[in-house]
This record gives structure tokens, sequence and C-alpha cells, in this order.
């Protein structure tokens, strides 16, 4: 038994399901707590050390790796086309020079990526960085959106915008290798003074995503609930999602780290580091 209450940060889209799903129907002990919130909050608080496990997008660990260790075989990935993670334009990507482009403020790899793209395409619009999720508002107010997690998938951006353009694809049309969105991390310091404690929060988070892949119909059930989306589309998003951190992810974190170095976003290149008891 843990002497004291650990906080873990969960992300709340429902691309993170599979791996809660134990967590969340009776594996969860009492000494750890969950922290739900989107991609960028968890960012901030595992750097303010509010949390000390989470999931966090996989620029940030670039951003921070000094301060923070990978957790083996946990990651939010997909091989081509992921639904979620998505460019509503007005214009094909090289004629956006000069174009007001909104980023979620709930990102930080796919904004990464899409600025890589620009850099490499030579094309510099205007940034913003906003609240995406009124979904009228910004349709009107743009001529490209960003937009992650769940607010890409609920609302029809097809019938607002002229085209949209899956950056999962995009990265896989460019590479023939998966994207890594999010990864899971532990803070270093921590992992330092308890191995044995974050060695048992690992444990969970495997055992937790192993019942959640034996009980995928419930999570595509519960998505769809929280979406309010048909059961196919949710069944096929499911089906796109990867949660596992095999060679080919850990290679493809490694090229879009390399990017992130040449457009100066990272001022050196991180070690891809993994807790290890």
């Amino acid at each position: 038994m843990i002497d004291k209450n650990i906080y873990m940060g969960k992300i709340s889209y429902v691309n993170s399901f599979p791996v809660y799903y134990g967590l969340d129907h009776g594996l969860l002990p009492e000494w750890l707590k969950m922290v739900p919130d989107v991609p960028s909050v968890l960012n901030r608080k595992i750097i303010t050390g509010q949390i000390k496990v989470s999931p966090i997008s996989a620029a940030f660990y670039a951003m921070n790796h000094q301060e923070l260790l990978l957790l083996p075989d946990l990651s939010i990935s997909c091989h081509g086309r992921v639904m979620s993670v998505i460019l509503a334009s007005n214009y094909a990507i090289d004629d956006l020079d000069g174009k007001k482009v909104v980023f979620s403020q709930e990102s930080a790899s796919g904004a990464s990526f899409l600025k890589m793209i620009f850099h490499q395409r030579k094309v510099t619009p205007v940034y913003q960085v906003g609240d995406v999720t009124d979904f009228e508002k910004v349709s009107k107010s743009a001529d490209a959106v960003l937009v992650i997690g769940d607010t890409a998938l609920i609302h029809p951006w097809k019938q607002s915008f002229e085209q949209v353009i899956d950056l999962g694809q995009l990265w896989y049309e460019m590479t023939q290798l998966p994207f890594v969105f999010a990864v899971w991390v532990v803070r270093r310091s921590f992992a330092r003074k308890n191995p044995l404690v974050v060695n048992e929060i690992h444990q969970l988070l495997l055992m937790s995503k192993a019942q959640g892949y034996q009980h995928i119909d419930a999570i595509v059930e519960a998505a769809k609930n929280k979406l309010g989306l048909e059961k196919s589309i949710v069944k096929e998003y499911f089906e796109l999602l990867f949660c596992d951190l095999d060679d080919k992810k850990i290679k493809a974190i490694g090229i879009f780290f390399d990017s992130l170095l040449d457009q100066g976003i990272i001022k050196q290149r991180p070690d891809i580091r993994f807790f290890n008891p």
C-alpha cells in the first residue's frame, strides 16, 4: 500500500479510452488519483509537478526530455489516417501563405507537425492559437484551422471548409511511418526516488490497456454515446488508433524530433529515454 496519493494525468478525449478501460473498471487503486484534462494542460501539469505520470504530446516530450522518461509500450498513434487530427482549410497547404491559420490551444504535437510542413514548403501563414470548439465561429473567421481530439470528430468540418486534410495520412505519405501524437511519461525525479511505485503504475496501465482491447466493443459504445456519432464511424476511428510503442513508432518519433530541430522548435536533439526499474 502506498502511503500517500499520487496524481496521474488522463487525456479527456475518447482516444484514451482503450488505455484507461481497466483503471475505469476496477483496477484503479485508492492511492492513484486520475486528473483528466486536454493534452496541453497535462503537459503543463507534469512540468509543474502537479502530476507525476501522464500522457503528453510527443512534441512536448521533445521540448522537456531532460525532465521526463517515456513509459514503454504506451502511445496514441496512427498508421496513416487518424480522423481526429485534421487541418480544415479553404486553401491547399501551399496556398496558405499569409492566410490566417488557427491552432487548437489543446494541441502541441499536431501544431508542431503542421508548422514543420509549412516550414518545409516555405509557406508562412499568420498563426493564431485559440478556442476551436465553437465550430460556427471559427469556420467564419479562419482560412484554415487545426483541430484535434473529439472536436475534430463531432463537427462537420467538410461542410464549412473546402478541404479537410488528415495529418496522420499526410505524415504517412511523407515518411511511410506511423505518427505518434502522444506518449506516456514519468517525471525523472519522481522515478529516481520511487522506481517500484512507477513500475507498479506502468504495469497497471499495461493491464488496463490489455483489458481495453478485450472490451473494445464496450469502448466503441461508450465513445459513441459521448460523441453522439454513428457506431460505424466510432468503430472505424478505433480501428485506426494504436496505443503501443513499437520499434517503428520509436523510429518515427526520432524523425519527428529531427524535423523539430531543423525548424528551430527545439534547440537540441532529445534523448529518447525509457523508464527502466
